[in-house]
């Protein structure tokens, strides 16, 4: 083993069994890992990613190969590896009901930091972490983005020499997400460490100087990120036609053979091609009269997203259905919020907020952790009272009609709140019938659920046991077994890969060209571009509210002439807690 490789493995294999089904998690695995970089390890859910890190930390045995970390077998010599390692899992592995200090004392317990050397230690994690003035807080209590950072303290505890972290901004906004990749490069910088980190954003895989493609449990390949990119130079446009729909442009771009993958991205759609033929061969591919068609570089999602398209056999052109016709909206206001607020004893969660959303809108709710968000869509789906002010929902005042309300909205929440314990066709038999579906109505909704979701192969499986990506469909079909008029999302693609996150958009574009409404937070700033309109939200506040070209017009100067919603997000953020900032 070089001593620049601090991981190697030797055609490593892992069985899992799952429903009497036997899961092969990882297949004849060969890779090694250089000392002192981020190594990514990218691949779509089942991938093999989590089971990886698992096996490199010793909390599993391989049914066959070998694996070497820091020059130590992980078989004969678990308990040193396990000293010299720190592992991050997903979800923070913290202890809600203990405080930041103790959460602390407890990790440095486990790991036997002694008394001597813990003042210090804390000390400098807390200033790394800013989390200095919160150590007496329940873990329970700490915002997303603050929980991400104390887990990562307490792997810290004891300074290691590898660091393994397990999608660790998975559902954390993206200041939260800065934040992280500015600590861990300092680490690497100044302290040596050598990190591998498994995510499900793949503009942080561009982050990594080394990255591993994993599908089903094999690795596909491995190099520098602009390895993969290079590969679809003169391959990548950015399709526009201004005056029209991006949503509907985006649809209809995708259903050429010509294009490999088409997302919303600015004021227009970003196209993949199977070949680098030129630009003026390329115009007939919207098929609109006015269509402004641009080379842009290649990224690493393209090159990505592309490849498992290749291989995944299930990854086809996404149906449309004709049937579907196109639908203007109208002025009707379908969602009305006046001075709302909330508050949970003397703290207000929601501070009166305003706002309202029209018929046929996909219409966005963004903010750091802690906004508020989830509790406004809590209480606009009846499912908590607000302290003061107005909620209009379908036409009905909550505070009066809450039942007659939630008869006709949906409501997908975070986590998709399915029960593990139902297979797939009895959790949309336990929605559709408390949406009051019965008899042949309800047979016909499930019948559908089953088939427009592919669902229908894992009928009898618990949900408990799908893959990510198909939670997400289980539970959009469960929010439409009543046909919805308003649609509620509440960060429904944290944690799921590029492709579930395309497929999952394909479907709510169809939905709000039917007319439906939808609205829906999210994480992911790219995809606040699929909206018509947003808010976002601070500390249970409006700080702005407009279209996506809006908030990003607000941000745009000589140094940054083309801001992304990312770069408005945070800089609205910034603004806020620093007013003086405001332009």
């Amino acid at each position: 083993m070089p001593a620049s490789d601090v991981v190697v493995l030797d055609h490593v294999t892992k069985h899992f069994r799952s429903d009497k089904r036997i899961i092969c998690a990882l297949d004849q695995v060969s890779a090694t890992c250089r000392s002192g970089i981020i190594t990514g390890i990218i691949g779509p859910d089942a991938a093999g990613k989590t089971t990886l890190m698992r096996l490199l930390a010793g909390l599993l045995v391989p049914d066959e190969g070998a694996i070497k970390v820091l020059g130590l077998d992980v078989l004969q010599d678990s308990l040193p590896v396990q000293r010299a390692l720190g592992y991050m899992p997903q979800r923070f592995g913290l202890y809600g009901d203990l405080t930041v200090q103790e959460n602390l004392d407890l990790y440095a317990d486990l790991q036997t930091v002694p008394d001597a050397e813990r003042r210090d230690r804390y000390e400098e994690l807390m200033r790394m972490t800013g989390l200095a003035r919160f150590t007496g807080r329940l873990a329970r209590d700490l915002s997303g983005g603050m929980k991400q950072k104390l887990g990562l303290a307490c792997t810290l505890v004891r300074a290691p020499q590898l660091l393994l972290l397990d999608e660790p901004t998975v559902g954390v906004d993206p200041v939260s997400r800065r934040e992280l990749w500015s600590i861990v490069y300092r680490l690497v910088k100044d302290e040596g460490l050598s990190v591998l980190l498994s995510t499900a954003y793949l503009d942080e895989a561009e982050r990594c100087q080394d990255v591993i493609l994993m599908h089903e449990g094999k690795i596909l390949e491995q190099g520098a990120p602009d390895f993969f990119s290079r590969r679809l130079t003169g391959k990548t446009f950015q399709v526009a036609a201004p005056g029209t729909n991006k949503r509907r442009l985006q649809s209809e771009l995708i259903q050429r053979d010509e294009v490999l993958d088409a997302v919303i991205q600015a004021e227009g759609v970003r196209v993949v091609t199977r070949t680098d033929a030129p630009i003026e061969a390329n115009r007939k591919l919207a098929g609109w009269p006015r269509v402004e068609i641009q080379p842009v570089e290649p990224r690493f999602e393209d090159s990505f997203v592309v490849m498992l398209k290749e291989r995944i056999a299930t990854a086809q052109k996404p149906h449309d259905d004709e049937s579907v016709q196109s639908m203007r909206f109208s002025d009707e206001e379908v969602i009305v919020v006046r001075n709302v607020k909330r508050r949970f004893g003397s703290f207000y969660a929601v501070k009166g907020i305003s706002f309202s959303v029209r018929h046929g809108e996909v219409f966005g709710l963004l903010g750091a952790n802690g906004a508020g968000k989830s509790t406004t869509f809590r209480m606009l789906c009846g499912l908590l009272p607000a302290s003061e002010g107005t909620l209009h929902v379908a036409g009905e005042d909550l505070r009066q009609a809450a039942a007659k309300a939630r008869a006709r909205i949906g409501y997908m929440a975070q986590q998709f709140s399915l029960y593990a314990e139902l297979s797939v066709s009895e959790n949309l038999t336990f929605f559709s019938r408390a949406y009051g579906l019965r008899g042949s109505e309800q047979r016909e909704r499930i019948a559908w659920g089953l088939d427009e979701f592919d669902l229908r192969p894992y009928a009898d499986t618990t949900s408990g046991q799908l893959p990510l990506g198909y939670k997400q469909r289980l539970a959009l079909a469960a929010a439409l077994m009543h046909s919805p008029e308003i649609l509620f999302l509440d960060e429904p693609t944290s944690g799921v890969d590029p492709l579930a996150r395309r497929e999952f958009w394909h479907r709510i574009n169809r939905l709000a060209e039917q007319g439906v409404t939808l609205l829906v937070t999210t994480h992911f700033m790219e995809e606040a571009e699929y909206c018509d309109r947003l808010v976002i939200m601070a500390q249970g506040e409006i700080l702005a509210e407009g279209t996506p070209e809006e908030m990003k017009a607000r941000f745009r100067s000589p140094e940054s002439p083309k801001p992304t919603m990312e770069d408005a997000f945070i800089a609205l953020l910034e603004s806020s807690e620093n007013p003086a900032a405001v332009r």
